[in-house]
């Protein structure tokens, strides 16, 4: 037996140290020792509101960075708006920090910790003559300043006094006046080209409660004032910004300037991360929020990080996800299928596949004794993953399918149940459908009777061939669950740059709910634990929603990218008769063997036959198949040219490529037959593992991407190398000599552990049969 997904060990993130331009910055500065050696970066939120994706990118960067050069990142909150600070934020934005994997230690700063610093360093500026204070209204200003054509015009208040100034800049701290009555603005330009040096304002009145200082202030700094100085105060060797704040930069500059701060901080700017079907701004994801048009800033369609905790996203998926991207200088957006990818990477190698019914139909098997239920032992993982563990499965007369694995009337390559046909249960037997119940009234299919092949239990019969596998429960021991399907927040790609309102564009089924049931064994594991539903999707249990007897599941990500791949609208099928035809109910007629050239073309017989006497160990359904029509079959002679594996190519080609474009024409393909054979190739090199395959060939259906491209952007590759792997193993084992002699007294289920922690020490790249090779060998002694 096994635990779930928490307590195994998996497959690791990926390579944190991919090239960025400010990882050359501080190699260049610690090589030419700017700094004295010094890697001082910070993290600075404005505690206003839940942190989102885009600040993850943010996090990562800074709080990487420092510790990949074994510096120290800062986390420092922005407060100095008191309007809209609250220590909720406060307190959520360090649980996001933290549960992202990072730490700031003694590091942590508040902006409202240096009032009285900002204070004294606004007097220096009103003594320099570099500040004075303004009492025009604030649409005032917006008109004095002038636009990007016209240069401004002075305030009638710029040439105060020192005197004058300094008296109204401290009746304005003792709380004198208004709000809006008057402003500090720093004196520069009113003509300069960059509008951010117009005498921009450094504070302003707010008659506010702070959740930190309470009502000690009453003028607060502006955040261009106290950013570089905060900066300055805490000696940041590398202050790291998002684009927008580009033109901020020569401000920055000047307030370190004419401050006199002993330190010197350099601001640099990186481009910031934008998502396809979601929205970043603080403020529209409030409205969201208080609109109540999403369920609170954790609700797993938002994109904050509590929302991707709660969806079921992991840290090592959005840490791998970040460095993926990768750090440039202009401003571009992520497909979110993206993310999604390297989410479902993750879980793959960590989470324990488990049985589910999303749409439930009952079975009822005739000839299995009632009142019988036995035990059926099934894995929690598929082959490639190097994880080791097993659980009971209850086995009854009364069972749930999916009702999606169902069909009257099936197409030619529906493989799953259907009157008179055999389908094989997940970890069971072989059923065969020999009734169907309907409503009499509507004729909804209530019911299937059908009967069991005892013989079949783990055996491959050999007098047939049964194509179909589906998952199952049984429906006296299965619970009854809530399983909710997520889906983009916004049917547009950039919903922020539509026409109109933004809501008008939210996805109507962003939310799908199912009433369902689960196996008990994933019934009972643990709010927040995480599975592979069996040919459903990624889900966890939710840790807010549901309880013991009725859990609710969130689906983290699909198996596959469906939304990348929607199809034209198809016409609605005819409607299924209300009841079954007569022949479904008559016992089977021998099958007839057809005649694979019958309905071919003369072109297609043609190819037919040239390609069964050019490779003997192709199939007549696989010839079929691969001249069912032209373009497909010259994607496959294009693929066969480079490989030469012609039984290899078409069992890709007539299973997972045909799974994945269901109907389309093989003349749309976005891809080549090259390509495919790059693809295999890498498979067969041991470059990458079957599952990391299946995933590079939907995405290069999906997008067109070389698939070369595709592993080398996402550092999909395996390391082979036996002597670095062996080295790695030596090391783990050397870590873990209790459980290296606990192995070797029988307790061989921690071959998974030692397969873990191999994979964490090599980044997740080894080969899992490789090491599971190497470490049989080591273990032995």
């Amino acid at each position: 037996m096994s635990n779930a997904e928490t307590n195994h060990p998996g497959k690791p993130e990926g390579d944190i140290k991919a090239n960025n331009f400010v990882r050359n910055i501080i190699e260049e500065d610690l090589a030419s020792n700017k700094h004295q050696g010094r890697v001082v970066t910070r993290f600075p939120p404005e505690p206003n509101g839940y942190l989102h994706i885009g600040h993850s990118k943010s996090i990562c960067l800074n709080f990487g960075l420092a510790q990949e050069f074994g510096g120290q990142c800062h986390l420092r909150f922005d407060d100095t708006n008191p309007t809209k600070e609250d220590i909720e934020y406060v307190n959520s934005i360090q649980n996001d920090i933290k549960w992202l994997g990072f730490e700031w230690k003694t590091n942590l700063f508040h902006a409202s910790e240096y009032f009285e610093q900002f204070y004294e360093k606004a007097v220096l500026l009103i003594n320099k003559g570099k500040a004075y204070v303004c009492s025009l209204n604030e649409e005032e200003i917006r008109e004095y300043r002038g636009t990007v054509t016209e240069a401004g015009k002075p305030s009638p208040y710029r040439e105060r006094s020192v005197a004058e100034n300094l008296d109204l800049f401290a009746r304005m701290r003792q709380g004198e006046f208004e709000d809006g009555a008057h402003v500090l603005r720093a004196k520069i330009d009113m003509a300069a080209a960059n509008m951010k040096m117009r005498d921009p304002l450094l504070y302003r009145i707010r008659h506010a409660h702070h959740y930190k200082t309470g009502d000690a202030w009453c003028v607060y700094p502006m955040y261009d004032f106290a950013h570089p100085l905060s900066d300055a105060f805490e000696n940041i060797t590398h202050s790291i910004c998002t684009l927008e704040f580009e033109n901020n930069r020569e401000l920055y500059d000047w307030v370190v300037r004419e401050c006199e701060t002993e330190a010197v901080p350099r601001q640099y700017e990186f481009a910031r991360l934008n998502l396809t079907n979601t929205v970043m701004s603080k403020r529209k994801l409030l409205r969201l929020v208080n609109e109540k048009l999403v369920d609170g800033w954790d609700d797993p369609r938002m994109p904050t990080i509590a929302g991707f905790r709660r969806r079921g996203y992991t840290p090592e998926s959005i840490r791998n996800f970040c460095e993926m991207i990768g750090v440039a200088k202009a401003n571009s957006t992520v497909d979110l299928g993206q993310l999604e990818f390297s989410v479902r990477d993750d879980l793959n190698f960590k989470v324990p596949r488990v049985l589910a019914v999303a749409k439930p139909l009952k079975v009822v098997i005739e000839n299995y004794e009632e009142g019988k239920s036995e035990m059926l032992e099934g894995s929690l993982y598929p082959h490639d993953v190097p994880l080791e563990g097993s659980r009971e499965i209850p086995f009854s007369r009364e069972l749930y399918i999916d009702r999606d694995d169902f069909m009257l009337d099936p197409p030619k390559k529906f493989f799953r149940l259907a009157p008179g046909r055999e389908v094989r249960l997940r970890h069971a037997y072989i059923i065969k459908c020999e009734r169907v119940i309907q409503d009499p009234e509507t004729g909804d299919i209530t019911e299937l009777r059908c009967s069991y092949d005892p013989a079949t239990l783990g055996v491959t019969p050999t007098d047939r061939k049964v194509k179909g596998t589906i998952q199952w429960v049984s429906a006296a021991h299965a619970l009854p669950a809530t399983l909710r399907f997520y889906d983009r927040l916004f049917t547009l790609e950039r919903p922020d740059l539509a026409e109109g309102d933004f809501t008008e564009y939210l996805n109507p089924h962003s939310l799908d709910l199912s009433e369902g049931f689960i196996e008990p064994w994933a019934a009972a594991c643990e709010p927040g634990t995480r599975f592979q539903f069996e040919r459903i999707g990624f889900f966890i249990r939710d840790v807010k929603d549901g309880d013991a007897s009725h859990p609710v599941y969130n689906r983290i990500v699909g198996l596959r990218d469906s939304w990348a791949k929607q199809k034209e609208t198809k016409p609605a099928k005819p409607a299924a008769p209300k009841n079954p035809p007569k022949a479904a109910q008559a016992p089977a007629k021998p099958a007839v063997k057809r005649d694979p050239l019958a309905d071919k073309s003369p072109d297609a017989v043609a190819a037919f036959k040239r390609l069964q006497a050019a490779y003997s160990d192709l199939s007549e359904q696989d010839l079929d198949l691969l001249t069912s029509e032209p373009a497909r079959t010259a994607f496959f002679d294009a693929a066969v040219t480079e490989l030469g594996d012609a039984r290899l190519i078409a069992k890709w080609m007539n299973n997972e490529m045909a799974r994945e474009l269901k109907d389309s024409s093989w003349a749309a393909l976005k891809v080549s037959g090259a390509q495919l054979a790059a693809l295999l190739t890498m498979l067969n090199k041991g470059t990458i593992s079957a599952t990391i395959t299946k995933d590079v060939l939907a995405e290069m259906l999906a997008t067109g991407t070389d698939p070369k491209q595709i592993v080398a952007d996402k550092g999909l590759e395996q390391v082979s190398d036996s002597s670095a792997l062996e080295t790695a193993i030596d090391a783990v084992m050397a870590a873990n000599s209790a459980e290296v002699e606990r192995f070797r007294a029988g307790e061989k289920k921690l071959m998974g552990f030692f397969v873990g922690q191999t994979m964490k020490a090599t980044q997740g790249k080894a080969n899992p049969k490789l090491v599971n090779q190497l470490l049989g060998k080591k273990l032995k002694g």
